[in-house]
């Protein structure tokens, strides 16, 4: 086995025994990092309490099972989040909200001084322009809340914004061209009826919601919105685990 496979192994046997010790923990005292300590990792006195600590044991392997892959996703999107963070935090705020508006700014130049790049009769100015205010707002809240807040507030807030920054600019667009409208409309109407019918409709709610609400104009911002929040949820989440299962200090 080569050098670089035993160091994968190893890194892997660690990761294992470090969530299989928080396990233990849940319900026994001293477990996690305890081997190099003076007391070291605290076993029941009698046959009855080992018996029970060796079936706690043995039913944490099935639980680590499911979450070590998602350990391993944390470790990847950490890998991209890291990175694009450090280039906010050199950016700032402002760099980011200055690069943002530069961006976007020429891309409402191009649809304002070029109408055959997009459909400016159907609003693809305003289209641009207004996505690019949602995406500029969205990507500053997010640095902001990364930089002034804790673990907490980056998972609440930072994440669900940067995920707003990406997947809203185009449903905000779509209300406003209708070039965009016939790739965006049709996805998120797609996408909506199967959260409905797969996911609402297992709890009892579809119903309620088919009758109170029409899929049109703001209607698909909401829908989007209640993906990237939740989204951006997960993905801090799964962050948390891997700094929690694997420090990089």
């Amino acid at each position: 086995m080569s050098t670089g496979s035993q160091g994968v192994v190893g890194g892997i046997r660690i990761d294992l025994n470090r969530l299989h010790e928080t396990w233990m923990e849940l319900v026994y005292p001293r477990q996690r990092n305890a081997n190099d300590t003076v007391l070291g990792t605290w076993t029941p006195d009698s046959a009855v309490g080992m018996a029970l600590y060796r079936l706690w044991s043995a039913l944490g392997v099935p639980v680590i099972a499911l979450v070590y892959p998602l350990v391993l996703c944390g470790v990847v999107l950490r890998y991209q989040t890291r990175r694009i963070d450090g280039t906010a935090t050199r950016l700032g705020v402002v760099g980011v909200v200055l690069l943002s508006v530069l961006a976007w700014g020429g891309l409402a130049a191009l649809a304002r001084f070029e109408p055959g790049s997009i459909d400016l009769v159907s609003g693809g100015f305003t289209a641009v322009a207004v996505a690019g205010g949602v995406a500029t707002l969205s990507a500053a809240l997010a640095v902001t809340f990364r930089r002034v807040g804790g673990r907490g507030t980056t998972v609440a807030l930072a994440y669900p914004f940067a995920m707003t920054a990406i997947f809203l600019p185009p449903v905000v667009a779509a209300l406003y061209s209708t070039t965009v409208a016939s790739v965006v409309i049709p996805a998120s109407d797609s996408l909506s009826r199967w959260f409905l019918y797969e996911v609402l409709a297992t709890v009892g709610v579809a119903e309620f919601f088919i009758e109170n609400f029409d899929r049109e104009g703001i209607a698909y911002v909401i829908i989007w919105l209640g993906i990237s929040i939740p989204l951006g949820w997960v993905l801090g989440l799964l962050v948390t685990l891997a700094d929690f299962v694997r420090p990089t200090e």
